[in-house]
């Protein structure tokens, strides 16, 4: 079982595919260059790892799972739809 993997809820992009840290140095060069991400946060390392314009191609193209859409156009995607597409991709053992 991967270890980032909550048993059930929601999953927002960065926690599937990854996040790069962000010192406090970085964030304010930012800032001043008007580039993001402003604020400083922790990396996340990927369950998936792929970037996110294959990740949203591959859903398009039906190989990921499709997301879940919230109010304010949020798009998570469901634990277990996740889980499923790694024991059948053979990234996980059942």
């Amino acid at each position: 079982m991967h270890t980032n993997l909550p048993e059930t809820g929601y999953l927002r992009l960065p926690q599937i595919v990854g996040q790069v840290p962000v010192t406090e140095e970085q964030a304010a060069q930012n800032r001043k260059a008007g580039k993001r991400p402003v604020q400083p946060r922790a990396g996340i390392p990927p369950i998936i790892p792929v970037s996110r314009t294959t990740w949203w191609r591959g859903v398009k193209e039906g190989r990921f799972p499709a997301g879940v859409k919230l109010s304010g156009g949020i798009t998570v995607w469901r634990a277990e739809d996740i889980r499923e597409y790694l024991q059948k991709s053979g990234e996980v053992s059942a």
